[in-house]
């Protein structure tokens, strides 16, 4: 698969993962700057979830693009730039001085740097060098290794910003970004051997024959939920715990027990897919979530609870990338997994961009976070039943028989 003997299936693993470490970890940071940020700026919360719901949305209108220029030239490309531009997103926010700054560096630049460095960059590189029956458990370890740098990452943002405050703490998170680039070197492919052993497809044929399929289209629509929900959270969570009296250390220690929760999540649910249906287990995870976060809204909010909750939704959240990305692997194969994962993330973004807007919206609006509590339980139950219909039968690949 690799240009040297080196970039081996465990090596692409190892580095891909740790490249969504830094990067998935850096970005679940942001929700510990909401409050100090807002307070500092003397901006309201709406503006500050406005600038991150942009992040997100640009984050998923870039992923098409960017996977299918890694799907063409290469992955490792892609990701140098998008760690330069990562570095200089940071640097950028931490000198902002009103939103409209906000929303260019942490909105615009972070979102397309993200775009270049996010789960559907990787995904296309690890899903060609395991065969398929080892796929889906592959892409549950680099979902895990996302996971852990959420886990492993808002503990080190909050040691920052309580030692150096906020505005340093976010250069040095920039520093630490560029340590993607060293780390890209290994998920160079060999395009020759590519050639290969994959189907002869166009980009356009595979984009035209996705989103003509319904089930890949059901698939996007209900990954729109996961959007909304996840993102609501991240940003919104720590906020939420300090309205309801409890310390800004006590957000962040929920949060990083969802990053954790979420490696064991991300793996199980990837293990799962390996030997189950995976329209089924993501139908089941959605509508788990929903009755996960029902539980928690009716009871009082103490540390005990807000813990419980953190380590039960961490399990539930990130098991849909591996589920959806290894089911849309099975139906259309991996030549252009990058591109299609990639759209479906698009849709994925959609619903972050809502669920961390409306959430800001809401609040301002209402001084309470209920109705999204509510929102978010309905829509999962709706996830859950667009995944049942999705015809999961892969396509058929043989060639034509010669006249």
């Amino acid at each position: 698969m690799s240009t040297s003997n080196w970039r081996t299936p465990a090596v692409v693993l190892f580095c891909g993962g740790m490249i969504l470490t830094l990067a998935l970890g850096v970005r679940h940071n942001f929700g510990l700057y909401l409050q100090p940020m807002t307070a500092d700026l003397g901006i309201g919360r709406e503006t500050f979830a406005f600038a991150i719901a942009i992040q997100n949305l640009l984050y998923g209108i870039s992923q098409p693009i960017t996977g299918l220029i890694a799907d063409k030239f290469g992955t490792a490309r892609v990701l140098i730039v998008g760690a330069l531009c990562y570095a200089l997103g940071l640097y950028l926010m931490s000198v902002s001085s009103t939103g409209l700054e906000l929303t260019l560096s942490a909105g615009l630049l972070i979102g397309a740097s993200l775009g270049c460095s996010g789960f559907s960059i990787v995904f296309g590189v690890i899903g060609r060098a395991f065969p398929p029956e080892k796929r889906s458990v592959a892409l549950g370890i680099a979902g895990a290794a996302g996971s852990f740098g959420q886990f492993a990452m808002l503990p080190y943002g909050q040691w920052l910003i309580n030692q150096v405050g906020w505005m340093q703490a976010l250069t040095i998170l920039a520093i630490t970004v560029l340590v993607i680039i060293p780390l890209s070197s290994a998920l160079v492919e060999d395009k020759n051997a590519q050639t290969a052993v994959l189907f002869k497809q166009s980009a356009g044929e595979a984009l035209r024959e996705a989103l003509a399929h319904r089930g890949f289209l059901l698939l996007c629509i209900a990954y729109t939920v996961c959007g909304f929900q996840l993102l609501f959270i991240a940003v919104h969570f720590p906020a939420y715990l300090v309205d309801q009296k409890m310390t800004p250390e006590t957000g962040m220690i929920g949060l990083a027990l969802i990053g954790f929760f979420n490696m064991i999540g991300s793996y199980m649910w990837g293990w799962l897919g390996g030997r189950h249906t995976k329209k089924y287990l993501l139908a089941l995870l959605y509508l788990t979530r929903s009755a996960v976060i029902a539980v928690f809204i009716m009871l009082p909010v103490t540390a005990p609870t807000v813990f419980l909750f953190s380590a039960a939704i961490g399990f539930l959240w990130l098991g849909t990338v591996p589920l959806t990305g290894g089911l849309i692997a099975h139906i259309f194969g991996v030549k252009y997994l990058s591109t299609l994962t990639g759209i479906a993330f698009f849709f994925h973004q959609v619903g972050s961009f809502a669920g961390v807007w409306i959430g800001g919206y809401v609040f301002d609006a209402t001084g309470s976070y209920m109705v999204m509590w509510l929102l978010t339980i309905g829509m999962g139950v709706v996830a859950a039943l667009l995944n049942l219909p999705v015809d999961d039968r892969q396509i058929d690949r043989a060639l034509p028989k010669p006249a």
